[in-house]
């Protein structure tokens, strides 16, 4: 088997243990190789206990600028006996396994097809520190000294990082730039070096920066105004907050040392909700971040919040599900769950971003459009997203924008009009509200999670609970001219295949969009951005015979929400479901539009499929990679 020869293009993963501290020198191997000019993808897939299980660190190496998984691994570092095995089967034929070879292993334990790199990483870390636990960590940095060697690498790049953490720790610094140069010696000396695939500078990063998803949403909190956060901790949405947090440090004391902000770490996230309510209800911007499990245990404050029209913005941060589910996996499985959350006819504004930038601006945009919409505003990011840094274009923002604040009236508005709390004036479903204290006599009223006519009176007529009903559905269509709108891409050629896709989903999208288009299977796609669906979707639908709707949960709820809520017939919306925790793959996606549209294409009127030869020609190329399994981590 001829080994794998890439430049710039490759996928490198690493196998190891929950708590050996091996994460911090993967992150410091994907960076180097930033800082080389270089787009790289990092991911961390990690167990949800402190330490002891399989973890993995996946870095997608593109000078294309690819950031999304492909799929399938060209070089392990296999650093775990449990998973030995597994991770050895997801190597690509031609592929590299790098191992300790301290314990050297039986030709047995090993494939004939891949090239093998055995290095005594143990002996060498025992022979020169003293303390177990130093033993273990830099055992870390010693592979990748050796790996800068193997692909090439620009040392100086990492020593400058090494520095950079330790700044100001002088004695940890030089330990680990021993470790670094051990692990280099070892490689110059006794390694066939540099491998076929390797890392060449180059200046495709531009002016892009590297930031979690969660963190970007949390400077969008502060951005957007928001002055109250409630939260309770939960993997993965606790660091939205601690960003917020930090950044409010940061920003928003003033010249007397005031805080102005509150941060409440509440007992449940119950507590967290009603707290965040109430500051609505106030009159302050206030968000919460939580999880799935969260959401389920916020729905009834939900609903009070929908129909007494209070704003409240949640961060919701996807994992595996249901119940506790998977902590430390993606998915994109709460969307029904948001959408209609609580009891009886409730419908909710979902904001869906694809990467750190956009998770800045919707935490932002959430704020406004829930002083606006006095309704409660879901930021529908996930683990992949809000938990891994990834490139993206810098955080922007105008200073001469304002808030909306929406239909809020002062004290002179009510002296000189009409103030009806529930009352459409304007025919856009939204009513005019007040804060409390805005006047000593006038705007007062009684806030109710109960049926009441426009002037917020209780009341159970029939004929007062239809009119609060439909003005609640003239303002959820209001609300789909305010959200975000959708992102167009045309193919190259007509084509009668459409694809929707959204959120954590559009990474690996654009890479299999441009595989796809190569292939000759030419297909228009539209990004989601939000819910409710402006008419734009409708329309994008309509204009195609079969659209694929992409997402990472089981029961294709994006599928079900266009359907029930556009009125769509079920046949034309073909389902691409990727739900294993780890997040979808580039070659995922081409393998099931693929197949999908050869199968349109074989039932297809003579002379209606398009491409036929080229679909059968893609999917004959596609079948030797199927077998790599989809749910390896």
């Amino acid at each position: 088997m001829k080994p794998i020869e890439a430049i710039n293009d490759f996928v490198i993963k690493f196998a190891n243990v929950n708590g050996s501290g091996s994460a911090s020198a993967n992150e410091l191997f994907a960076k180097a190789i930033l800082r080389m000019g270089v787009p790289v993808s990092p991911r961390n897939i990690f167990p949800s206990n402190i330490q002891g299980l399989p973890t993995w660190y996946e870095v997608r190496v593109s000078e294309q600028g690819y950031l999304g998984r492909r799929g399938g691994t060209d070089m392990m570092v296999a650093l775990n006996p449990q998973t030995w095995a597994a991770d050895l089967a997801e190597i690509e034929p031609g592929g590299y396994l790098f191992y300790d070879s301290t314990r050297p292993r039986a030709p047995e334990e090993l494939r004939a097809d891949i090239s093998v790199i055995g290095m005594p990483l143990t002996e060498i870390c025992n022979a020169v520190f003293a303390d177990p636990r130093q033993r273990q960590l830099f055992k870390n940095i010693v592979y990748l000294g050796a790996l800068s060697v193997l692909l090439d690498m620009d040392a100086a790049a990492i020593e400058t990082l090494l520095g950079e953490q330790y700044k100001g720790k002088e004695k940890l610094l030089a330990s680990n730039v021993q470790a670094l140069q051990l692990g280099r010696d070892f490689a110059r000396e006794h390694l066939a070096h540099p491998l076929p695939i390797r890392v060449r500078r180059a200046d495709r990063v531009g002016n892009r920066i590297f930031i979690d998803g969660n963190t970007a949403a949390g400077l969008g909190a502060v951005y957007g105004g928001a002055t109250v956060c409630a939260w309770y901790p939960i993997t993965p949405s606790t660091s939205v907050a601690e960003a917020f947090m930090q950044y409010c440090a940061k920003f928003r004391i003033d010249a007397e040392g005031r805080h102005n902000y509150a941060i409440v770490q509440a007992e449940d996230e119950l507590a967290s909700i009603g707290m965040v309510v109430g500051a609505g209800w106030n009159g302050a911007r206030a968000f919460t971040a939580t999880s799935g499990p969260g959401i389920s245990l916020m729905t009834e404050f939900l609903g009070l919040a929908y129909f007494a029209e209070i704003p409240a913005t949640l961060i919701n941060v996807q994992r595996g599900g249901p119940s506790t589910g998977m902590p430390t996996r993606t998915q994109q499985a709460d969307l029904l769950a948001c959408a209609y959350a609580s009891h009886g006819d409730t419908k909710h504004v979902l904001l869906l971003p694809d990467d750190p930038r956009e998770c800045f601006e919707f935490a932002a945009t959430a704020l406004d459009l829930a002083d606006r919409l006095q309704t409660p505003v879901f930021v529908m990011s996930d683990l992949d997203i809000g938990m891994n840094q990834r490139l993206c274009a810098p955080l922007a923002w105008d200073d001469r924008r304002d808030y909306d604040r929406g239909k809020v009236m002062s004290a002179q508005d009510l002296e000189q009009r009409e103030f009806a709390r529930y009352k459409d004036v304007d025919g856009d479903g939204i009513p005019w509200r007040t804060l409390p204290g805005t006047h000593p006599k006038l705007g007062s009223y009684f806030t109710r999670g109960t049926t009441r006519d426009p002037y917020a009176r209780y009341s159970e007529r029939g004929p007062d609970y239809l009119y609060n009903m439909e003005r609640l559905q003239r303002k959820f269509a209001t609300a789909a001219t305010l959200v975000p709108q959708p992102v167009l891409q045309s193919a190259a050629a007509p084509t009668r295949l459409g694809v929707i896709y959204f959120g954590s989903t559009s990474c690996a999208m654009a890479e299999a969009l441009d595989a796809l288009a190569v292939a000759g299977i030419h297909v228009d796609a539209l990004r989601l951005r939000a819910f409710p669906f402006p008419t734009s979707v409708h329309d994008f639908i309509a204009a195609h015979e079969q659209v694929f709707v992409v997402e990472q949960n089981r029961d294709a709820q994006m599928r079900s929400l266009l359907v029930n809520e556009l009125e769509i017939d079920p046949a034309r919306l073909r389902p691409v479901l990727h739900y294993d925790g780890t997040p979808i793959t580039a070659r995922f996606i081409t393998q099931a539009i693929t197949k999908l549209a050869a199968n349109l294409a074989a039932n297809a009127p003579r002379g209606a499929a398009a491409a036929p030869q080229a679909i059968a020609s893609v999917t004959a190329k596609l079948a030797g990679q199927a077998a790599v399994p989809e749910s390896t981590p």
